[in-house]
């Protein structure tokens, strides 16, 4: 399923921190593509988190930037464009809820702790893990907790051929997407599915329970938002 739109009414103030994320991400990706296989190969060593060398660096600088760059690197063309769609489509509601100060300490943190959950159950892996999927997950989990009543225009594929638009309930788009990380996380663990390109799920599961418990939290104290939709 490819998330389309959602029903939730536009925010009340321009999103510019979701604007500048993507804008962000799409610059470093450009900057990528100017380097060499062998330099791009090697720019994602020095700069993004790798399991394997967490153990021995934990508390410095260099690891800190270590797990804010590899936020904003990504492997390829489709790979940047999936997270920034969901960034694009889910962000900016819950930039608007949060106020931009704690939006973006909570993409941080969310993007901090997937990095630290994938790289704990791939300690043993020296493999760069890079991309925004685990703080866009952090997204994704407060979503379904603050607008769990909107519903999501949802593109679908059948046979190659035949695409057809869903509006489904959000709490099933994204239900399902979060269990379908459970499933491939699983199926997954312990096997080196990094090496040959493959997908963080822990940092997905991560990022998902910690945006989810970040908005819990919240609303204790701020209350749900209000209810709109177009």
């Amino acid at each position: 399923m490819i998330p389309i739109r959602t029903t939730n009414a536009r925010t009340g103030r321009v999103p510019y921190l979701t604007y500048a994320l993507i804008l962000l991400n799409v610059l470093v990706f450009l900057w990528e593509t100017t380097l060499p296989p062998q330099a791009l190969r090697s720019a994602f060593y020095n700069l993004a988190l790798v399991p394997c060398e967490l153990g021995n660096n934990f508390f410095t600088g260099e690891t800190a930037l270590d797990f804010l760059r590899s936020m904003f690197l990504h492997g390829d063309w489709l790979h940047l464009g999936g997270n920034m769609l969901f960034l694009w489509i889910f962000g900016s509601n819950i930039e608007d809820y949060f106020g931009r100060r704690t939006f973006v300490l909570f993409y941080l943190l969310g993007g901090v702790v997937a990095g630290l959950a994938q790289s704990l159950v791939a300690w043993n892996l020296c493999i760069p893990v890079i991309g925004a999927s685990g703080a866009i997950s952090a997204i994704l989990g407060s979503y379904i907790i603050l607008y769990p009543g909107i519903k999501v225009r949802v593109g679908v594929v059948f046979f190659r051929f035949f695409f057809q638009t869903f509006l489904l309930p959000v709490w099933l788009v994204l239900g399902y997407w979060f269990v379908l990380q459970l499933i491939n996380g699983w199926f997954t663990l312990g096997v080196d599915t990094l090496g040959e390109g493959g997908v963080a799920f822990m940092a997905h599961i991560a990022g998902f329970i910690f945006g989810a418990l970040f908005a819990f939290g919240v609303t204790l104290f701020k209350g749900l938002p209000p209810k709109t939709s177009d």
